[in-house]
């Protein structure tokens, strides 16, 4: 038998979850413009006890390339991440490939992590090439052989949706989501691009728009009840 007070309790864990959906729509929206974020969705399900739970999504498609020129920005083809070295000596990883050298001459995330084992670019050259594969050369005078400085790793998962957002636009790995494999062999790599963010601004205006009729309809409902019960409660008195 459901009570005035059951009511009231799933009407309000009902709005708190929409409230929490809300927070993942907001944060899509402030990283439209991120290199290589990926869209979050919080779908929401009915319990048969009339209360809603949600299960945190996330979107892995590919976003859409941009050509920049530059020979650093690299984006990933398909499914991937860069393994990158933080600060802490931790692994992490990333779509983002706007990378830059650091004072060291090593390749950097903008956040100055180390992209792969550590690439050393040489303070002067001529032209610098990062092929399909990752294999980053350079050539330091007309007529020279290309110099081979390594290659940019990209690795998968199993279940890159276990892997745990962090701050700086990376990832770590979880128990859920598996150890990372090297991708062998590959022609991912395109030089000179960057991924855009896959976040659909439009769906999250869609979306902003029922999640508010939503908590409209479901504070009405409280306010509803709640004077039902406080009548209830005069009636006994």
């Amino acid at each position: 038998m459901t009570t005035l007070q059951g009511i009231i309790s799933r009407s309000v864990d009902n709005a708190n979850k929409q409230f929490e959906t809300l927070g993942y729509v907001t944060t899509n929206v402030s990283n439209y413009n991120t290199v290589g974020y990926k869209a979050q969705r919080f779908e929401n399900y009915l319990m048969e006890n009339g209360r809603l739970e949600g299960t945190l999504r996330t979107d892995y498609q590919n976003g859409v390339f941009f050509a920049t020129k530059k020979p650093l920005d690299v984006a990933i083809d398909g499914a991937g991440f860069f393994p990158v070295i933080r600060k802490d000596g931790l692994v992490s990883y990333t779509r983002d490939g706007s990378f830059t050298v650091n004072s060291e001459g090593y390749l950097v995330t903008n956040d100055n992590c180390i992209v792969g084992d550590g690439i050393k670019i040489p303070p002067q050259y001529d032209k610098l090439k990062i092929a399909s594969n990752g294999t980053v050369t350079v050539i330091s005078a007309r007529d020279a052989e290309p110099e081979v400085l390594g290659k940019i790793p990209v690795v998968i998962f199993n279940n890159p949706e276990g892997l745990k957002s962090i701050e700086g636009n990376k990832l770590i790995a979880t128990n859920d989501s598996g150890n990372p494999t090297l991708v062998k062999d590959h022609e991912r790599i395109k030089q000179g691009n960057l991924e855009r963010s896959n976040v659909n601004i439009f769906g999250c205006v869609d979306e902003v728009l029922r999640l508010n009729a939503s908590l409209i309809s479901s504070v009405r409902l409280v306010k509803i009840v709640d004077e039902f019960y406080r009548q209830s409660i005069n009636l006994r008195q």
